[in-house]
């Protein structure tokens, strides 16, 4: 669900996607999409219905490159009960901005957008890198956890950092589509997914992923957060659960480390979802402000973790 203290800040976290995908972007509806509910449990705990007891899920085997296969048919294997944001296949996921408020952990999520657009700024030598190493050294060094909501075509063009990422124990790997498009029609001017394709957009990108091994989850975040009732129905057959987040960094196309900071830890809370960015050329002063804001959740006594941690049950 998407708050409206958040829309001005969404507006600025959408912008990399809108301004690097002008190029190719279509015409969209002019209909208002329909906010789903957030799913909040008792105690104002971020409910995850029951996990399928399917055994077939997600690899954990080895590290490899994925291999592309772009006929591939729409369904993604049944996610293993085991898998973190297993939800019962067939029915529409729960949709959480938070976890639970007591305790102290936080989430630290981090997009990695990449659409047309952007790939071609990369080809045509107009942006160097939508991949912020130096983000990665930093959580590496301090051995941070995180959890890196990924596109398929950010993973086929960073397959290298992505089984960095992979490697790493302490990061969980997640989906945000396969191209950064919009699954509805007032979505920042996002160029959008057609409806009948919604659902193997995001079997794509789990398959993209899932080679890589490491720390596999069935969370989904939407691009610019933006979903309706059909949006979710489409994603019922891959037993994800969809994440929003309560904290907007706002750090696409940020001038300056301080403002980021500010809208992180004048927001954060236990249980909170915070949403970043490692795609660099987009979001340059992330790696600068993440600094501030890990030493910023100390002094509130916060402690990074996964968001499977953080959205498990109290």
């Amino acid at each position: 669900m998407i708050r409206p203290r958040l829309r001005p800040l969404l507006g600025v976290l959408v912008a990399a996607g809108i301004l690097a995908s002008a190029a190719s972007a279509i015409a969209l509806s002019g209909a208002p999409s329909t906010d789903a509910p957030t799913f909040v449990g008792p105690s104002g705990h971020a409910a995850v219905p029951e996990a399928p007891s399917a055994s077939a899920g997600a690899s954990s085997g080895s590290a490899g490159a994925p291999s592309s296969n772009p006929g591939a048919t729409a369904q993604a294997p049944a996610p293993a009960a085991t898998v973190p944001g297993s939800t019962r296949v067939g029915s529409r996921p729960p949709v959480v901005d938070h976890g639970p408020r007591a305790g102290n952990r936080v989430a630290l999520t981090f997009d990695a957008d990449m659409t047309d657009g952007m790939l071609h700024n990369l080809r045509t030598g107009r942006v160097k890198s939508y991949a912020n190493l130096r983000i990665i050294d930093l959580l590496e060094r301090e051995q941070v956890p995180a959890t890196f909501f990924l596109t398929g075509k950010w993973v086929e063009r960073y397959p290298e950092v992505t089984r960095r990422l992979a490697g790493n124990p302490r990061f969980e790997l997640a989906n945000h589509t396969y191209g950064h498009e919009a699954f509805t029609g007032d979505c920042y001017d996002l160029p959008r997914v057609r409806a009948n394709g919604m659902t193997d957009n995001v079997a794509k990108t789990f398959r993209a992923i899932e080679p890589y091994g490491g720390r596999q989850t069935r969370y989904f975040r939407f691009p610019g957060l933006c979903h309706d009732a059909a949006a979710l129905s489409a994603l019922a057959p891959l037993g994800v659960t969809v994440v929003d987040g309560d904290v907007v960094s706002g750090d696409p196309f940020a001038t300056a480390w301080q403002p980021i900071v500010r809208a992180v830890l004048d927001n954060v809370r236990p249980g909170s979802v915070v949403i970043m960015h490692v795609t660099e050329a987009n979001a340059a002063m992330t790696d600068e402000a993440l600094p501030l804001i890990l030493a910023g959740l100390r002094e509130q006594g916060l402690v990074p973790a996964t968001l499977s941690e953080v959205l498990a049950a109290a």
